[in-house]
């Protein structure tokens, strides 16, 4: 283990910028590697379509752990070994004093009037609330519950899933006074964390621009509608 340890640790001296495994994963990858190319050897003679298959796999893991890169993770978008996150920012100047926005803002279960993405809201008491997220084409929703984190009334409203949560997300919107009277700013930002692993980078990855785009819109349906509505409705 302390050769493995040390030949580990010289490669990635040596090519830090191609690393994007943690060293969890990359002792995974060497063990499964050396586990998989025994049963390979062990069977060439009685399977050898089965056990060429394993040495080739074997090789890919082996590769994998001992340099920290991997090639799916490039393709992917993962270039480093940072956590994948989805985060996105937007502004938006509205026509509405800020403690009106602030106010229909905070009432959560209005969200889904204007975010397109969302399919409920459902506030569970003051501070706790459940979210339903529904997918392109309707294909899924996914749920999760979430907490207000900060709240300074009439200025800002921040809030994050629980631990456990099927989808960790955290969001913040601050509200603030423009030098026009009545005119207020709105900076909002959502980040969402996919699962670890390659199946999470590849969802990052592909849904990244999907939930850019959504978010942006939702934020342009908010400015739309408070503009349009003369008072604000409140949710039952």
């Amino acid at each position: 283990m302390a050769t493995l340890t040390a030949s580990i640790s010289g490669h990635s001296m040596a090519d830090t910028a191609h690393i994007n495994l943690k060293w969890p994963e990359r002792y995974v990858s060497v063990i499964a590697g050396v586990k998989m190319g025994f049963s390979g050897l062990v069977h060439i003679f009685s399977s050898p379509v089965t056990s060429l298959f394993k040495l080739g796999t074997s090789g890919y893991l082996l590769s994998r752990g001992l340099t920290g890169h991997c090639e799916l993770y490039e393709k992917v978008g993962k270039t480093s070994t940072e956590p994948v996150s989805i985060a996105i920012r937007t502004s938006v100047t509205i026509d509405k004093p800020r403690e009106e926005l602030y106010t229909f803002w905070r009432r959560l279960e209005n969200l889904p009037l204007f975010m397109n993405h969302l399919k409920s809201v459902e506030m569970l008491d003051n501070g706790s609330s459940r979210w339903s997220l529904k997918l392109p084409v309707d294909i899924a929703a996914l749920s999760w519950d979430a907490e207000i984190t900060h709240d300074e009334p009439g200025e800002l409203i921040a809030w994050s899933s629980v631990p456990g949560a099927n989808l960790q997300t955290t969001g913040k919107v601050r509200f603030i006074d423009t030098p026009e009277p009545g005119v207020t700013l709105i900076h909002v930002v959502i980040m969402y964390h996919p699962p670890a692993g390659l199946i999470g980078a590849t969802l990052a990855h592909l849904i990244n621009p999907m939930f850019k785009k959504m978010v942006e819109d939702d934020i342009q349906n908010f400015k739309r509608y408070m503009d349009l509505s003369n008072s604000l409705p409140i949710a039952s």
